[in-house]
């Protein structure tokens, strides 16, 4: 690992970032005056850049200029009430993502551009056109959706939700309102009509969107490396598994790891962006991955 950098050295810029479709998103860019790479972190589904930050402050330490960002409709990307927002996952990948890297391409070309995709961000790397521009990718607690599939203590409450709750709450609402029934987070309803059905496919996205899609992810060339953790309570191994192959033109590395191989007591689907593991997973597992 580099030397820590003082954190005062460490620039903090916010970024107004207009995309294809229309929409301005929230993006914050974290680096040093003269950064040796570039790295873009790409959440998880209803997870806010904000609880990025302290991973970012850590990676651009180490010389990374790090972008976060909020995708359209969620976090600080979200203009208005979430149920005139008409953005889905897909529209993440099309437009989002594909904004983000040739934001950061553009402004540090000579650079190498790495990509962190937590859960959703992973998987966002086969919806996203302009992919083949990032250098290298590392997916952490990242599979496919597909319930049936899905870690014992999320497969007992996603039958409920993807055929009772979801069908039910969105058209409702207009949206999925999540954080009133401490499920995931509020979600716009297109994203959430998506995933749903999505989850309920034996391969997930792929499965559902047909061919489009299923070429879509073999287009990706980027090398992979899967970052997995053995008490995700949410993806399984199959989960990974199945999600990583559908990427079947990318060099590939899978990396499962349990919390007593970390020293820890726990990771979980959520854990590792918690800067009680600076150590264990940013320093150990993730940083060398970033070359």
């Amino acid at each position: 690992m580099l030397p820590l950098t003082n954190e005062a050295d460490i620039q903090v810029r916010e970024v107004p970032l207009p995309t294809a479709a229309g929409h301005v998103l929230s993006m914050r860019m974290f680096s040093l005056p003269e950064p040796r790479a570039v790295l873009i972190m790409a959440g998880a589904m209803g997870v806010v850049q904000g609880c990025y930050e302290k991973f970012a402050r850590f990676m651009a330490g180490q010389g990374f200029a790090v972008f976060t960002f909020d995708y359209a409709g969620s976090g600080a990307s979200l203009h208005g009430h979430m149920r005139n927002c008409k953005s889905g996952i897909t529209d993440w990948g099309e437009y989002d993502c594909q904004a983000v890297i040739d934001y950061a391409k553009a402004h540090y070309p000579q650079l190498k551009l790495h990509w962190v995709g937590h859960s959703v961000g992973g998987q966002l790397l086969g919806m996203t056109p302009n992919v083949n521009k990032i250098d290298n990718a590392v997916t952490v607690a990242c599979g496919s959706g597909y319930w049936r599939e899905n870690s014992p203590p999320t497969k007992r409450i996603a039958w409920l939700l993807w055929y009772f709750i979801a069908p039910v709450a969105v058209p409702v609402c207009g949206y999925f309102p999540g954080k009133r029934l401490n499920m995931v987070g509020d979600l716009p309803a297109k994203v959430m009509q998506q995933w749903r059905r999505w989850c309920r496919n034996p391969e997930y996205a792929v499965g559902h969107e047909g061919a489009a899609m299923r070429e879509s992810y073999a287009s990706v060339r980027v090398p992979i490396t899967s970052l997995a953790f053995t008490d995700d309570e949410m993806m399984s191994e199959r989960n990974v598994v199945s999600l990583h192959g559908f990427f079947r033109n990318a060099p590939m590395t899978m990396v499962r790891v349990s919390p007593a191989e970390l020293g820890v007591n726990a990771v979980g689907h959520l854990g590792w962006f918690r800067e009680k593991y600076r150590e264990a997973i940013w320093a150990g597992k993730i940083l060398p991955l970033l070359k």
